[in-house]
C-alpha cells in the first residue's frame, strides 16, 4: 500500500515584514552613532555682494609659511624643518618677544588686565599642503601650530594671573587671546612634486 505524501504547513510570513521594520527601528533609536570630530576653525564671515574684494597686503615678515609636501616633510618659508621643531618656531614667530625684524610687527594695543601691550596683531600663518599629503602629516602639523598658541597663552596665564589659561575667567581668557590672537590660514593644495 502506497503511503500518501504528508503536506507540510506553509508558515504565515505576512507579519515578517512587519517584526523586521520594527526590530531596525528599535535598533536605529538604542544604537549610538559615532561622530566626526574636525579641527576648531573660525571661517572669516562672508563678503557682502555689494562690497568690492580687496587683496590684502600683508608684508612678508608678517607672514610665516608652513608647506607640507607629498612625502609629509615640512618647510618654514622655504628651509626643511622637522615637524618636532615647528612648535617652538611658529611660537617664536607668534610672539616675537625681542622684536627682531624678520619677525611680525609689534603694535602697542590696550588690552584689559594688561594695560598697553605690544602685540603681533598682523601676524599670520599660512598653512599649504600638496593634494597628495597624506591626512596624519597634515594633522600633526596642524596640532602642533594649535600647541603653539595654546603653550603661549598658558604661559601669559599662568605670568600675569597666576593661572591655568582653563581656569582664567571668560574676560581674562579673551584678554589673553586678543594678544595671542589665532590666526591659521589654509590655502587651497597644490602640487608639488613628489608622489604621483
Amino acid at each position: 500500500m502506497a503511503r500518501k505524501k504528508r503536506k507540510v504547513p506553509q508558515v504565515n510570513s505576512s507579519s515578517s515584514a512587519d517584526i523586521a521594520f520594527l526590530l531596525l527601528i528599535f535598533f536605529l533609536i538604542t544604537t549610538s552613532m559615532d561622530t566626526d570630530k574636525g579641527l576648531l576653525r573660525k571661517l572669516p564671515p562672508p563678503i557682502p555682494p555689494d562690497q568690492e574684494q580687496q587683496d590684502l597686503d600683508i608684508k612678508k615678515r608678517n607672514t610665516l609659511q608652513v608647506m607640507i609636501n607629498s612625502f609629509g616633510q615640512v618647510a618654514v618659508n622655504g628651509e626643511q624643518i622637522d615637524v618636532k621643531n615647528l612648535r617652538e618656531r611658529a611660537k617664536e614667530f607668534i610672539a616675537n618677544k625681542e622684536d627682531l625684524p624678520n619677525l611680525p610687527e609689534r603694535f602697542p594695543t590696550d588690552v584689559e588686565f594688561f594695560g598697553t601691550y605690544p602685540v603681533t596683531k598682523f601676524h599670520v600663518i599660512s598653512l599649504q599642503n600638496d593634494r597628495q599629503t597624506e591626512y596624519q602629516a597634515y594633522i600633526e602639523v596642524q596640532n602642533e601650530l594649535v600647541a603653539a598658541y595654546n603653550e603661549l597663552r598658558e604661559e601669559l596665564s599662568k605670568a600675569k594671573f597666576n593661572k591655568s589659561f582653563a581656569d582664567l575667567s571668560e574676560p581674562e581668557q579673551k584678554a589673553v587671546q586678543a594678544i595671542y590672537p589665532q590666526k591659521i590660514s589654509e590655502a587651497e593644495p597644490k602640487v608639488y612634486g613628489g608622489k604621483k
